[in-house]
């Protein structure tokens, strides 16, 4: 029920508040009773616009954000909005005609505005733009940890590595708490090869510290291997906790475009498998084609009869199996299964082969940050030969 003595700054702030909570349907409910007693009132407009792009209601959102346009052209956070949800909607000039307004008008000093732009345009991968937004801020704000880090995401997303270590060294000395950057840092340095560095940035982080799976496998995996401990440590316990704490939140759609993937992968490498038997069968018939024109009949009689008795490229496969090769040059042949079989073996011989490739999966998912299926040996390698872990060779 509407409250007649509450102001439209008091509804703004209400929603606000709701917001920031993620509670973005009662937000837009105070907002419109609001708006109900004060329809002109741009900021609620503006909120209803975030509330609804929030929800990834975007043409609804994009109408909020040119209503409150039409009452206040020169409103940032209208602008910022428009823009942003134009971005969604593909419309890049304009948005970034609207973006560029607000540095027109002047606004370039309010760092937060700065910061949820450049956020914006990193987001849809326009990373140039959002490293020149994240530098606008940090000018005006270099003490600023928190943007001072944004201008490392950026850089190391532009392939600046060695930049981006060194400003995120910087915002953590700005800020030696923060853990989003340690985080990030870590992560770097473990993709560089400086494990060591890595492990040391990575034991300074919490458990809560990680919002996804890979740096808390590659921390646990470079605890083991420096420390010789084993799987069930029990300094272990809170990482697992919240690994188990992040399985539970993993988005069904993330799944499902997971398992997609893995069968798009397998389907594509069939073909080429097939395809490549294709040739040598074609190359065969056309080698065999050229003789033909150099040997009378009795022998192209031969040819034929002892091509006929031969194995086929496919039925050569099926006869010695697959064949895998790691990265250190180890080889091995057979069935998809029999290749499982024999890396357990090698590894650890005591666990059956479906906990064997969970903890390989696991691990070179901390390494590589590829997700491997392992519903069977056969998707199980082809989803390492993906990784970069291994090749199939057949």
């Amino acid at each position: 029920m509407s409250d007649p003595f509450l102001s439209s700054e008091e509804y703004d702030e209400r929603a606000h508040a709701l917001y920031n909570e993620g509670r973005y349907d009662d937000a837009l409910e105070v907002l419109r009773e609001g708006l109900a007693l004060y329809p002109n009132a741009v900021e609620l407009l503006v909120g209803i616009g975030y509330a609804r792009l929030a929800r990834e209601e975007y043409a609804w959102a994009r109408k909020s954000f040119e209503d409150a346009l039409v009452l206040d052209p020169e409103h940032e956070d209208a602008l910022a909005g428009f823009a942003e949800v134009s971005l969604k909607l593909g419309r890049v000039d304009e948005a970034m005609l609207a973006f560029d307004r607000t540095i027109e008008l002047g606004y370039e000093d309010d760092t937060d505005l700065m910061l949820q732009i450049g956020r914006a345009l990193f987001r849809e991968g326009y990373i140039e733009g959002a490293l020149s937004f994240f530098e606008r801020g940090v000018k005006h704000a270099p003490d600023n940890a928190e943007a001072v880090a944004c201008v490392g995401y950026a850089q190391h997303r532009l392939g600046q590595d060695s930049e981006a270590a060194d400003t995120l060294r910087r915002a953590l000395r700005l800020d030696d708490g923060f853990g989003e950057a340690r985080v990030y840092l870590a992560n770097l340095l473990y993709d560089a090869g400086e494990l060591d560095a890595s492990l040391a940035e990575f034991s300074r982080t919490t458990p809560d510290d990680h919002w996804d799976e890979l740096g808390i496998w590659r921390y646990l995996e470079l605890r083991k291997a420096t420390a010789g401990l084993a799987d069930n440590d029990p300094s272990f316990a809170p990482w697992e906790a919240r690994l188990a704490a992040l399985d539970e939140e993993l988005d069904p759609v993330d799944e499902l475009i997971a398992e997609v993937e893995t069968a798009f992968m397998e389907r594509e490498a069939t073909a080429q498998s097939e395809q490549g038997d294709q040739l040598e069968m074609l190359g065969s018939l056309l080698n065999g084609l050229a003789q033909d024109r150099d040997h009378d009949r009795a022998d192209n009689e031969a040819l034929a009869l002892d091509a006929s008795t031969r194995a086929t490229p496919r039925d050569y496969a099926a006869e010695v199996g697959h064949r895998v090769v790691m990265r250190d040059g180890r080889a091995y042949e057979g069935t998809w299964e029999e290749i499982v079989t024999a890396l357990r073996d090698a590894n650890d011989a005591t666990r059956s082969l479906d906990e064997f490739m969970a903890v390989e999966a696991r691990r070179y998912y901390g390494a590589t940050g590829v997700r491997i299926s392992t519903r069977g040996p056969e998707e199980f390698l082809r989803g390492s030969e993906h990784a970069g872990v291994l090749r199939i060779v057949r």
